[in-house]
């Protein structure tokens, strides 16, 4: 029977004690050594394959009955038939049905008797003849779910957290939507981990958050911390529509015709000036970090630009405060699943930290490098932990440099002022590939060519004291590395991969569900900048972050924007580069007005997180002989294309 403690059960004994003990007491036929993997030795064309419905205890869809969440379960028959339980595996998404999962938008099928006959990606071919059950959960308000989407509130999180209670002993499940035999979850010892990307990596989280006895580890890929942070940034609107366009997309026909009244308060509560509402605290996963018992492996694309960066950034420090065990992956790519940028890798490791968090297998991963970086395409370093101990936050300010309008970053206070113009036809890219000209969009500032390799690991932070001509302003900063490049061409299609015709299989398949996908290779550009970080706010949220007020034209106003936590080296012989500007266009929404901004140089900043802090930083800029780290020019520098304006969807 597999060992389930999370610990080894061996303890360090003298050579002299082991050989005595195993010459004394086993022989060759009785000595096994504790098992380290999973293999698969179970049938999976004969795996049970069933269908119950959770009872959730709410009634979201106000029809005066509780509502029932549809679970598609893929266990393994034969360690029930022997007396012997096995840990679940869980996805929980509302797009099983409306759009699919993985890069071969797979939906998932059923037989004549409503088994599910196709369960999208591969975890259910490679895992359950290993000895786990693989549970597909419909979200309420999806598929064949009872209830009403509520994006990332209490019916989401509570109808999957349900799914883990009854997987527990502490729930009641059916065999039909309505009416239908009670049914336990006998076959199972309780140990659930949750998975997915995006949206249903989201759920895993706010599972968590909710400390839910059982759930044993998470891996949240691509996934949202605070969904306030997903549709905002300090206030400024990251898209032109709001949560309640989200659920119409994946709700049920069933469901279209009973929530109205959720879709109005979806509407009503996330109001599109950028205010913290109610509704915004109940989907904020990181106020509860505190709550979360289960281990997190969190992997997310460095370049995302629909679940961005941010969320990575609060919601691991948030878990690392109160001492979550925590990995993390960070790619190149955008909005990409590890399945589809390092295959081979990602199943090995999936599958390791599962054996060592589900089964107790004492394989090691536990003591391996904490954070997996890709630095290059296909090209991975790791670190111990992350950030790395010795990450120190420098302070670096802007100032004018030797020719109007290209400034200087450096550790001095500099002084004077520089302006802007808001032009929301104009974003990061355009910036930064005329960062060293003078132009009305955009307050540049540039370091000189670094002498050795910088690394910045975490999450930065830039405070400007500016004053508007208007009424209403948003700003943008940035940190772009200049100097060329190959990376992951995540602005292009397939955000940073491309796709393949030939298949590789990860599992064994079934008449109705194949295990073999198609591969994917590193789409890639060659640039002359990369954008490193990035936030963005409106000035009306300057005295609180929650709420927005008129500004009033020509008084000074300060703020500090939080920008993206990203892990990246610039390299030597490369310049790093701070960015201030207005709307970042297809990223941010423009305000009403169009101002121009004055910012006060002196009172401006750039907390930035490097490793070996301000020494290191100084250490790399310190050229023998430099007056100037910019010349002007008007040849731009080329980097990916510019972000379009997408229904993105998480």
């Amino acid at each position: 029977m597999p060992i389930r403690t999370r610990f080894t059960i061996w303890r360090p004994l003298t050579a002299a004690a082991v050989t005595a003990l195993v010459a004394a007491f086993l022989t060759p036929a009785t000595a096994h050594a504790a098992p380290r993997e999973s293999k698969p030795v179970y049938s999976y064309e004969n795996a049970v394959r069933e269908a119950v419905w959770v009872d959730t205890r709410l009634d979201g869809d106000g029809d005066g009955r509780t509502d029932r969440v549809a679970v598609d379960i893929v266990r393994p028959r034969e360690p029930a038939a022997r007396g012997r339980k096995v840990p679940v595996i869980m996805d929980a998404s509302p797009y099983y049905s409306c759009c699919g999962r993985g890069n071969e938008s797979q939906r998932k099928t059923y037989d004549a008797n409503g088994a599910v006959a196709q369960m999208p990606l591969f975890y259910d071919n490679y895992f359950v003849p290993r000895g786990y059950a693989f549970v597909g959960v419909d979200l309420a308000g999806t598929n064949r779910s009872d209830g009403c989407v509520d994006v990332g509130g209490r019916s989401d999180v509570l109808s999957a957290k349900a799914v883990v209670d009854w997987l527990n002993g502490r729930g009641a499940a059916y065999t039909a939507r309505s009416g239908g035999t009670a049914v336990k979850a006998t076959w199972t010892d309780g140990a659930t981990g949750m998975i997915g990307k995006s949206w249903d990596g989201t759920i895993a989280n706010g599972v968590a958050a909710t400390g839910v006895k059982g759930l044993k580890t998470i891996v949240p890929i691509s996934a949202i911390s605070s969904w306030y942070d997903y549709y905002f940034q300090q206030g400024a609107p990251l898209y032109d529509s709001g949560p309640d366009w989200l659920s119409n997309y994946v709700d049920s026909p069933d469901a279209r015709t009973k929530c109205a009244a959720v879709q109005r308060r979806l509407v009503e509560q996330a109001p599109r000036t950028g205010d913290w509402t109610r509704l915004w605290t109940e989907r904020d996963y990181v106020k509860d970090a505190g709550k979360v018992e289960a281990s997190v492996f969190l992997v997310h694309g460095l370049q995302d630009l629909n679940v961005r960066m941010k969320h990575v950034g609060q919601w691991w420090d948030a878990l690392a405060r109160h001492g979550v065990e925590r990995k993390i992956w960070l790619s190149q790519t955008g909005h990409v699943d590890p399945f589809d940028f390092r295959r081979a890798a990602w199943v090995k490791t999936l599958h390791r930290w599962f054996d060592h968090e589900l089964l107790g297998y004492d394989n090691g991963v536990d003591r391996e490098p904490m954070a997996d970086v890709e630095r290059h395409p296909d090209q991975w370093v790791t670190s111990k932990v992350w950030p790395p101990r010795d990450t120190r936050t420098a302070t670096l300010r802007p100032a004018p440099g030797a020719h109007p309008g290209v400034g200087v970053l450096g550790l001095r206070k500099g002084k004077g002022t520089a302006t802007f113009t808001d032009d929301p036809r104009l974003g990061e890219t355009d910036w930064a590939a005329r960062i060293d000209a003078p132009t009305p969009d955009k307050a540049g500032f540039v370091t000189a060519p670094l002498t050795r390799d910088l690394r910045l690991s975490g999450s930065s932070e830039v405070t400007v004291t500016v004053t508007p001509t208007t009424a209403t302003a948003h700003l943008s900063a940035v940190l772009v590395d200049l100097g060329p490049d190959t990376v992951r061409d995540y602005a292009a299609s397939g955000e940073g991969i491309v796709t393949l015709a030939e298949r590789t299989c990860w599992g064994v398949s079934s008449a109705g569900d194949s295990a073999c996908f198609r591969e994917t290779a590193a789409r890639t550009a060659d640039v002359g900048h990369t954008v490193v970080s990035r936030g963005w706010a409106d000035l009306g949220t300057h005295a609180h972050a929650g709420k927005g007020s008129a500004l009033t034209p020509g008084r000074p106003y300060s703020i500090t924007i939080d920008l993206a936590a990203t892990d990246h080296v610039v390299p030597e012989g490369h310049r790093l580069a701070l960015i201030v500007a207005g709307t970042d266009k297809d990223l941010v929404d423009p305000p009403v007005d169009t101002p121009s901004l004055t910012l006060d140089l002196s009172r401006t900043s750039a907390r930035v997180p490097f490793v070996g802090g301000a020494r290191a930083f100084a250490a790399a800029t310190a050229t023998a002989g430099a007056t100037a780290a910019t010349t002007p020019g008007t040849a731009p520098r080329d980097g990916v294309r510019a972000p379009t304006r997408t229904h993105r969807v998480p």
